[in-house]
């Protein structure tokens, strides 16, 4: 709880404003002069300075085992971007801006950011049975493992992983790559002989399956292939220069490789809505900056996007989906960390996969975003999750985390009162669900969908 002022550092301005107003019964004064009380400053703390993330960082990366790290952080005008360890082993060179990193299920935002763009143009709804888009002749299951047949499948399903489909359905052979199976015709085989896990909308259970289905399901509304469906409408446009499916032999020449090499850089559209995507430091500015409508780039998101959500406690369980933290929320890919309202929420999502540990997480009440990615975690993945969330809400000029390397930072950034005074719990690691009774405002993307 936030300390209130005390009552004699407001008094003082009433009493001359008193003693002004009994003045002007003896000697009449213009009524401007009568109300020129001095305004009772709000003093704001200075907030953190990017940089001074440093130590912070350089110790998770140490204690990763990571081969090579790269981290952005933006707010407001301001951008930090670092690099730490290698390119790959025994290369003895920092990863730069314009290294090449597996973005692996952060693609996922990449995917429903597009569903958003075809619900507000009108291509699709959210609620859009997932059978209007299957090729012909494929049955979309409705019945569940206990017999029952709930309604069909929907985007909206699909985006939020309650469609009741599997995580995956099956892995490469050989030296396929990561991220080059199961491709379309696979897949679409696969799925009329699955009986889902639960009836759709009634749970969360983490499916990169129900993603690659929405990838092809949006290429089918759009009518034209999912890679120049992104090209067309995010890459480009946002100046994308090395975020792709496809990459080129020279971007592969400069992808970031870890201890254990996981698989060749190769083309990923097989596994191109749930995370096949590849990209930059430099990328990732521009793509944090466009999530949070700050400037230097050309457009910004429908911020129905983040803000569409179901609110956990509407579900049975949410089974995969807490590796950053507790969900209070499962959105469009996205996850909600605390409740609406409450400062220190964080809106995430987590990947992994080919080698890589990769976050991406948005505090949008203070206008900052985090992205990190790092090569050969071998220690799984979570303290990067959860310590990157404490170093958000630390630059937002919020909870700075006891026992860790930003308490030293906070100490030369802070006054040793405001130190004191803050509040030190990590809230994104104990998040509170919200009351059923709870009213969640619909953002427009919801209600094309409804």
């Amino acid at each position: 709880m936030r300390n209130q002022l005390p009552a004699p550092a407001v008094a003082p301005v009433w009493t001359k404003l008193w003693v002004r107003l009994l003045a002007a019964l003896i000697f009449p004064v213009p009524l401007s002069v009568l109300l020129s009380v001095p305004r009772v400053q709000a003093q704001t703390a200075p907030l953190p300075q990017l940089q001074s993330a440093d130590p912070f960082v350089a110790d998770l990366f140490r204690r990763s085992g990571a081969t090579g790290m790269v981290v952005v952080v933006v707010r407001d005008k301001e951008t930090w971007l670092q690099s730490y360890g290698q390119t790959h082993p025994g290369s003895h060179q920092k990863p730069t801006a314009d290294s090449l990193i597996r973005l692996c299920s952060v693609s996922k935002i990449m995917t429903t950011d597009l569903l958003v763009k075809l619900v507000a143009e009108g291509r699709v709804s959210l609620a859009d049975p997932l059978q209007k888009f299957a090729p012909g002749k494929v049955t979309v299951p409705v019945r569940t493992v206990g017999g029952l047949s709930g309604r069909p499948i929907t985007l909206r399903d699909l985006a939020t992983h309650t469609a009741g489909l599997p995580r995956e359905i099956a892995y490469p052979l050989g030296d396929s790559g990561h991220f080059t199976f199961p491709d379309y015709s696979f897949r679409w085989q696969w799925l009329p002989g699955y009986r889902l896990r639960f009836a759709p909308g009634t749970a969360a259970h983490y499916s990169n399956i129900g993603f690659d289905l929405l990838a092809d399901a949006l290429s089918v509304a759009a009518g034209k292939p999912y890679p120049q469906l992104f090209a067309d409408r995010i890459a480009k446009p946002l100046g994308l220069q090395d975020t792709t499916l496809t990459p080129t032999p020279g971007e592969c020449a400069r992808l970031l490789v870890g201890a254990r090499n996981e698989g060749r850089c190769t083309d990923t559209t097989a596994a191109a809505g749930s995370g096949g995507m590849y990209s930059t430091g430099n990328d990732m500015t521009r793509w944090l900056k466009y999530l949070l409508d700050l400037p230097g780039v050309p457009m910004h998101q429908d911020p129905a996007a983040t803000a569409t959500y179901i609110p956990a406690s509407d579900l049975r369980w949410t089974q995969g989906m807490g590796r950053a933290g507790v969900p209070n929320g499962i959105g469009l890919g996205w996850v909600h960390l605390n409740q609406p309202g409450d400062p220190n929420m964080i809106i995430e999502k987590t990947g992994g996969g080919a080698g890589y540990t990769t976050y991406i997480a948005l505090n949008p009440g203070r206008h900052i975003g985090l992205f990190v990615a790092a090569t050969e975690d071998r220690h799984g993945g979570p303290e990067i999750f959860r310590e990157s969330n404490d170093l958000l809400l630390y630059l937002a000029g919020l909870t700075p985390v006891p026992g860790d390397p930003l308490e030293f930072a906070a100490q030369e950034n802070r006054s040793a009162v405001q130190v004191r005074e803050a509040t030190l719990h990590k809230h994104h690691k104990h998040a509170e669900r919200p009351s059923p009774t709870r009213q969640i405002a619909r953002t427009s993307a919801v209600a094309a969908g409804q």
